[in-house]
Protein backbone atom coordinates (compact mmCIF):
# COMPACT_ATOMS: atom_id res chain seq x y z
CA UNK A 1 0.00 0.00 0.00
CA UNK A 2 0.84 3.62 -0.49
CA UNK A 3 2.12 6.00 1.89
CA UNK A 4 1.06 9.42 2.99
CA UNK A 5 3.61 11.70 3.59
CA UNK A 6 5.33 11.64 6.95
CA UNK A 7 5.50 15.51 7.58
CA UNK A 8 3.08 17.64 7.09
CA UNK A 9 3.07 19.50 3.67
CA UNK A 10 4.53 22.96 3.90
CA UNK A 11 2.19 24.02 1.44
CA UNK A 12 -1.53 23.12 1.31
CA UNK A 13 -2.32 23.72 -2.38
CA UNK A 14 -6.76 23.70 -2.86
CA UNK A 15 -9.54 25.74 -3.75
CA UNK A 16 -12.07 27.67 -2.12
CA UNK A 17 -15.51 27.26 -2.98
CA UNK A 18 -18.17 29.98 -2.79
CA UNK A 19 -21.71 28.36 -2.68
CA UNK A 20 -23.49 32.01 -2.41
CA UNK A 21 -22.27 32.91 -5.87
CA UNK A 22 -22.13 29.75 -8.12
CA UNK A 23 -24.68 29.74 -10.68
CA UNK A 24 -24.29 26.63 -11.98
CA UNK A 25 -22.92 27.18 -15.19
CA UNK A 26 -20.40 24.79 -15.76
CA UNK A 27 -18.23 26.47 -17.68
CA UNK A 28 -15.74 25.40 -14.66
CA UNK A 29 -16.68 21.81 -16.13
CA UNK A 30 -16.43 21.97 -19.55
CA UNK A 31 -13.03 24.26 -19.06
CA UNK A 32 -11.13 21.37 -17.04
CA UNK A 33 -12.36 18.86 -19.78
CA UNK A 34 -10.72 20.93 -22.16
CA UNK A 35 -7.78 21.75 -20.51
CA UNK A 36 -6.79 17.93 -19.23
CA UNK A 37 -7.80 16.48 -22.66
CA UNK A 38 -5.87 18.20 -24.47
CA UNK A 39 -2.57 18.46 -21.43
CA UNK A 40 -1.90 16.55 -18.72
CA UNK A 41 -1.90 12.52 -19.37
CA UNK A 42 -4.26 10.93 -21.86
CA UNK A 43 -7.64 12.58 -23.13
CA UNK A 44 -10.30 12.16 -20.86
CA UNK A 45 -12.52 9.83 -22.93
CA UNK A 46 -16.75 9.89 -23.79
CA UNK A 47 -18.17 6.82 -24.95
CA UNK A 48 -20.67 6.88 -26.76
CA UNK A 49 -21.55 10.54 -26.92
CA UNK A 50 -24.30 10.59 -29.01
CA UNK A 51 -26.39 7.68 -28.28
CA UNK A 52 -28.29 6.10 -25.58
CA UNK A 53 -25.46 4.86 -23.07
CA UNK A 54 -23.17 7.93 -23.31
CA UNK A 55 -20.60 7.75 -20.82
CA UNK A 56 -17.69 10.37 -20.16
CA UNK A 57 -14.76 10.82 -17.83
CA UNK A 58 -14.96 14.27 -16.22
CA UNK A 59 -12.91 15.73 -13.40
CA UNK A 60 -15.46 17.79 -11.91
CA UNK A 61 -18.69 18.25 -11.54
CA UNK A 62 -21.54 20.40 -10.86
CA UNK A 63 -24.46 18.93 -8.36
CA UNK A 64 -27.68 21.32 -8.27
CA UNK A 65 -29.92 21.10 -4.88
CA UNK A 66 -33.49 22.51 -4.17
CA UNK A 67 -32.93 23.26 -0.35
CA UNK A 68 -35.81 22.69 2.44
CA UNK A 69 -36.45 26.40 3.89
CA UNK A 70 -35.66 25.77 7.66
CA UNK A 71 -39.19 25.33 9.17
CA UNK A 72 -40.56 23.62 6.53
CA UNK A 73 -40.52 19.70 5.53
CA UNK A 74 -41.08 20.77 1.78
CA UNK A 75 -40.00 23.25 -0.74
CA UNK A 76 -42.14 26.34 -0.30
CA UNK A 77 -42.87 26.05 3.52
CA UNK A 78 -41.22 27.93 6.55
CA UNK A 79 -39.85 30.78 3.41
CA UNK A 80 -39.20 30.63 0.24
CA UNK A 81 -37.06 27.61 -1.36
CA UNK A 82 -33.74 27.81 -2.58
CA UNK A 83 -31.65 26.65 -5.38
CA UNK A 84 -27.82 25.98 -4.26
CA UNK A 85 -25.33 24.86 -7.21
CA UNK A 86 -22.68 22.15 -5.50
CA UNK A 87 -19.61 21.78 -7.71
CA UNK A 88 -17.17 18.69 -6.73
CA UNK A 89 -14.24 17.55 -7.61
CA UNK A 90 -10.95 15.90 -5.63
CA UNK A 91 -10.99 17.47 -2.12
CA UNK A 92 -7.22 17.08 -1.61
CA UNK A 93 -7.36 15.96 1.86
CA UNK A 94 -4.40 15.59 3.89
CA UNK A 95 -6.04 11.88 5.36
CA UNK A 96 -6.28 10.63 2.00
CA UNK A 97 -7.77 6.91 2.44
CA UNK A 98 -7.16 6.66 -1.65
CA UNK A 99 -3.49 6.79 -1.44
CA UNK A 100 -3.44 4.47 1.44
CA UNK A 101 -5.81 1.76 -0.07
CA UNK A 102 -3.85 2.08 -3.63
CA UNK A 103 -1.64 -0.95 -3.92
CA UNK A 104 0.37 -0.36 -6.70
CA UNK A 105 1.48 2.82 -5.63
CA UNK A 106 -0.19 5.02 -8.55
CA UNK A 107 -1.84 7.49 -6.24
CA UNK A 108 0.08 9.19 -4.11
CA UNK A 109 0.05 12.59 -2.28
CA UNK A 110 3.45 15.65 -3.33
CA UNK A 111 5.15 16.25 -0.02
CA UNK A 112 5.95 19.66 -1.08
CA UNK A 113 2.20 20.68 -2.05
CA UNK A 114 0.01 18.26 -0.76
CA UNK A 115 -1.78 17.67 -4.30
CA UNK A 116 -2.68 13.94 -4.56
CA UNK A 117 -2.24 12.38 -7.92
CA UNK A 118 -2.27 9.30 -10.23
CA UNK A 119 0.77 8.03 -11.86
CA UNK A 120 -0.95 6.59 -15.21
CA UNK A 121 1.79 4.47 -15.44
CA UNK A 122 1.51 2.35 -12.18
CA UNK A 123 -2.21 2.55 -12.41
CA UNK A 124 -4.30 -0.91 -12.82
CA UNK A 125 -7.20 0.14 -12.77
CA UNK A 126 -8.64 -1.57 -9.59
CA UNK A 127 -10.72 1.25 -8.66
CA UNK A 128 -10.01 0.50 -4.78
CA UNK A 129 -9.21 4.18 -4.77
CA UNK A 130 -12.47 4.92 -6.01
CA UNK A 131 -14.38 2.70 -3.23
CA UNK A 132 -12.38 4.52 -0.34
CA UNK A 133 -12.91 8.28 -1.48
CA UNK A 134 -16.19 9.20 0.23
CA UNK A 135 -16.79 11.91 -2.12
CA UNK A 136 -17.23 10.30 -5.38
CA UNK A 137 -14.25 12.28 -6.76
CA UNK A 138 -12.82 9.55 -8.98
CA UNK A 139 -13.38 8.23 -12.34
CA UNK A 140 -12.55 5.26 -14.20
CA UNK A 141 -11.47 6.41 -17.90
CA UNK A 142 -12.86 3.57 -19.50
CA UNK A 143 -10.72 4.07 -22.58
CA UNK A 144 -7.47 4.22 -20.94
CA UNK A 145 -8.54 1.86 -18.15
CA UNK A 146 -6.83 3.97 -15.86
CA UNK A 147 -8.22 5.92 -12.73
CA UNK A 148 -8.24 9.89 -13.33
CA UNK A 149 -9.22 12.96 -10.77
CA UNK A 150 -8.64 16.60 -10.40
CA UNK A 151 -4.78 17.13 -10.28
CA UNK A 152 -5.73 21.04 -9.58
CA UNK A 153 -4.11 21.86 -12.99
CA UNK A 154 -0.66 20.53 -12.02
CA UNK A 155 0.74 21.22 -15.11
CA UNK A 156 -0.85 24.88 -15.77
CA UNK A 157 0.08 26.13 -12.27
CA UNK A 158 3.87 25.72 -12.32
CA UNK A 159 4.05 26.39 -16.36
CA UNK A 160 6.46 29.52 -16.48
CA UNK A 161 6.04 29.61 -20.32
CA UNK A 162 2.47 30.89 -19.97
CA UNK A 163 1.54 34.33 -18.02
CA UNK A 164 0.98 34.67 -14.90
CA UNK A 165 -2.22 35.22 -14.71
CA UNK A 166 -3.15 32.15 -15.94
CA UNK A 167 -0.74 29.94 -13.42
CA UNK A 168 -4.32 28.86 -11.71
CA UNK A 169 -6.30 25.68 -12.54
CA UNK A 170 -8.38 26.27 -15.20
CA UNK A 171 -11.48 25.72 -13.74
CA UNK A 172 -10.73 28.60 -11.75
CA UNK A 173 -9.65 31.34 -14.35
CA UNK A 174 -12.59 30.12 -16.24
CA UNK A 175 -15.52 30.92 -13.46
CA UNK A 176 -17.34 34.16 -14.64
CA UNK A 177 -19.18 34.55 -10.96
CA UNK A 178 -15.80 34.38 -9.09
CA UNK A 179 -17.09 31.36 -6.98
CA UNK A 180 -13.56 29.57 -7.40
CA UNK A 181 -10.10 30.53 -5.33
CA UNK A 182 -7.61 28.88 -5.27
CA UNK A 183 -4.10 28.90 -3.19
CA UNK A 184 -2.37 27.73 -0.24
CA UNK A 185 -4.66 27.02 2.61
CA UNK A 186 -1.65 26.47 4.94
CA UNK A 187 -0.38 29.92 4.68
CA UNK A 188 -2.80 32.16 7.45
CA UNK A 189 -2.23 35.35 4.99
CA UNK A 190 -3.11 33.74 1.79
CA UNK A 191 -6.31 35.11 0.39
CA UNK A 192 -7.95 31.79 0.32
CA UNK A 193 -6.99 31.27 4.07
CA UNK A 194 -9.09 34.91 4.67
CA UNK A 195 -11.80 34.47 2.97
CA UNK A 196 -12.53 30.64 4.74
CA UNK A 197 -11.73 32.53 8.32
CA UNK A 198 -14.27 35.40 7.29
CA UNK A 199 -17.46 33.18 6.13
CA UNK A 200 -17.04 30.83 8.26
CA UNK A 201 -15.38 27.58 5.30
CA UNK A 202 -16.31 24.26 6.02
CA UNK A 203 -14.86 21.05 5.44
CA UNK A 204 -17.21 18.29 2.89
CA UNK A 205 -18.41 15.70 5.49
CA UNK A 206 -15.72 16.28 8.62
CA UNK A 207 -17.22 13.31 9.54
CA UNK A 208 -15.24 11.09 7.40
CA UNK A 209 -12.10 12.49 9.06
CA UNK A 210 -10.16 12.64 5.81
CA UNK A 211 -9.45 16.68 6.45
CA UNK A 212 -9.79 17.74 2.94
CA UNK A 213 -7.91 20.70 2.39
CA UNK A 214 -10.90 22.10 -0.14
CA UNK A 215 -13.48 24.69 1.65
CA UNK A 216 -16.67 25.42 0.80
CA UNK A 217 -17.83 28.72 2.00
CA UNK A 218 -21.76 28.37 2.98
CA UNK A 219 -24.48 30.65 1.18
CA UNK A 220 -25.53 34.06 2.96
CA UNK A 221 -29.09 33.99 4.24
CA UNK A 222 -31.01 36.07 2.38
CA UNK A 223 -33.02 39.38 3.07
CA UNK A 224 -36.89 39.27 2.93
CA UNK A 225 -38.02 41.86 0.08
CA UNK A 226 -39.59 44.36 1.22
CA UNK A 227 -43.96 44.29 1.41
CA UNK A 228 -44.52 47.77 1.08
CA UNK A 229 -42.97 48.18 -2.10
CA UNK A 230 -45.12 47.15 -4.92
CA UNK A 231 -43.39 46.57 -8.37
CA UNK A 232 -46.02 47.67 -10.26
CA UNK A 233 -48.60 50.19 -10.23
CA UNK A 234 -52.44 48.90 -9.99
CA UNK A 235 -53.31 51.54 -12.70
CA UNK A 236 -52.50 53.79 -15.39
CA UNK A 237 -53.83 56.96 -13.11
CA UNK A 238 -51.90 60.00 -13.41
CA UNK A 239 -49.45 58.49 -16.10
CA UNK A 240 -48.18 61.06 -18.41
CA UNK A 241 -46.20 60.90 -21.73
CA UNK A 242 -45.52 57.72 -23.58
CA UNK A 243 -46.97 55.86 -20.40
CA UNK A 244 -50.67 57.73 -21.20
CA UNK A 245 -50.32 56.82 -24.83
CA UNK A 246 -49.54 53.66 -24.54
CA UNK A 247 -52.55 53.16 -21.78
CA UNK A 248 -55.22 54.30 -24.90
CA UNK A 249 -53.87 52.21 -26.99
CA UNK A 250 -54.51 49.29 -24.94
CA UNK A 251 -57.89 50.68 -23.81
CA UNK A 252 -58.72 50.36 -27.34
CA UNK A 253 -58.08 47.09 -27.84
Amino acid sequence: MTSLPSLPTPKKLGLVIDLDVCVGCHACVISCKEWNTGGYGAALSDQDPYGRDVSGTFLNRIHTFEVVPEGGEVAGEGGAARIVHFPKSCLHCEDAPCVTVCPTGASYKRADDGIVLVDEDKCIGCGLCAWACPYGAREMDLAAGVMKKCTLCVDRIYNETIDAVDRIPSCVRTCPANARHFGDLADPHSDVSRMVAERGGVDLMPEQETKPVNKYLPPRRRRPVADSAPLLAENADGAKGFFAWLDGVLERI
